[in-house]
């Protein structure tokens, strides 16, 4: 009972990004500049495809969502990192740090079920383009939303609860720049091995699952298109994809790197650089890569400003 009273009543201590001198400052400003852009896109994105009708489609539906999703994920973790840096402060209450891992849970594997989603959206507007309007639906849009923001905000909930029951007796000092579970093991005074394998179960379901879904959606969107399309088509197919998959590649292979290995097999450093590219890089990339370049983007935004 006691240890449980100091777990609530002793604030964390993240580490952090900035540890590295005269190069701080150019951090700071960097991940601010990425922070602003990656917030202005999304914005923009979920408006113009709320104002344009023309964008009122299942794809655009799912991409808004995933503005959304971004837009609330860089924030979980960016504004308190820039806030400690100026006031000089690298406190967290336990409260803070549990909502923090919660949201930060939630947001990132209803992106990853999305995702998955997203892709199985495009597989059949190309590979079954006469029942697509029935199979994507405005009704089954809602229930794939729906779905992932229920399953993966359940899983965090759980997570949640259960790691900061465990007895925090180490070093307060959260070697991370955010609350996130595996950065937390750590300091628990208590075998968590078993535990572990909870977390890996998780990161294959939300995870490695959708990933494996995304491969195998666009491998068959290639195909057909090989076998339909020529010339132009087949490049601008292939450019799609690729980028579609480089992006989401980047978000899963990071993210399971993170969530389906032992805390024993961390590194700090690695872990912070790692969880550099999808809690910022991914937001700042997911609106330009999916929508930003698309005509219909181009062409609503210049109704919209016109």
């Amino acid at each position: 009972m006691k240890m449980g009273i100091q777990n609530v009543e002793t604030d964390f201590i993240l580490s952090g990004l900035f540890q590295y001198g005269q190069m701080d400052t150019f951090l700071f400003v960097a991940i601010v500049i990425l922070f602003s852009v990656a917030l202005m896109e999304n914005i923009i994105l979920v408006l113009l495809i709320q104002v344009d009708t023309r964008l009122h489609t299942p794809m655009y539906f799912l991409l808004s969502q995933l503005s959304f999703i971004d837009m609330m994920y860089i924030s979980t973790t960016v504004p308190k990192l820039t806030t400690n840096f100026l006031s000089n402060s690298k406190n967290i209450t336990f409260l803070g740090c549990e909502i923090q891992a919660f949201v930060f849970l939630a947001l990132g594997g209803t992106e990853a079920l999305l995702l998955g989603f997203m892709s199985y959206d495009r597989y059949l507007a190309i590979c079954h383009p006469l029942r697509y309007p029935i199979l994507m639906s405005k009704k089954i849009c809602w229930f794939m939303v729906t779905s992932a923001w229920t399953s993966s905000s359940t899983n965090a909930l759980v997570h949640t609860l259960y790691v900061f029951q465990l007895p925090f007796c180490r070093s307060r000092i959260v070697n991370h720049f955010f609350c996130e579970v595996p950065s937390l093991l750590p300091l628990v005074c208590q075998d968590t091995s078993q535990y572990e394998y909870t977390i890996l179960l998780s990161g294959v379901i939300i995870l490695l699952l959708p990933f494996l879904a995304i491969l195998a959606s666009y491998a068959q969107v290639l195909t057909v298109v090989f076998q339909i399309s020529l010339g132009k088509g087949q490049t601008k197919a292939v450019s799609t994809c690729s980028s579609h998959l480089i992006v989401a590649s980047l978000f899963y292979v990071t993210t399971l790197s993170t969530y389906t290995r032992p805390h024993s097999m961390h590194s700090p450093e690695q872990d912070k650089a790692v969880a550099v590219f999808y809690t910022i890089i991914t937001p700042l990339l997911n609106p330009f890569i999916y929508s930003l370049r698309n005509k219909e983007v181009t062409r609503a935004m210049r109704r919209l400003l016109a």
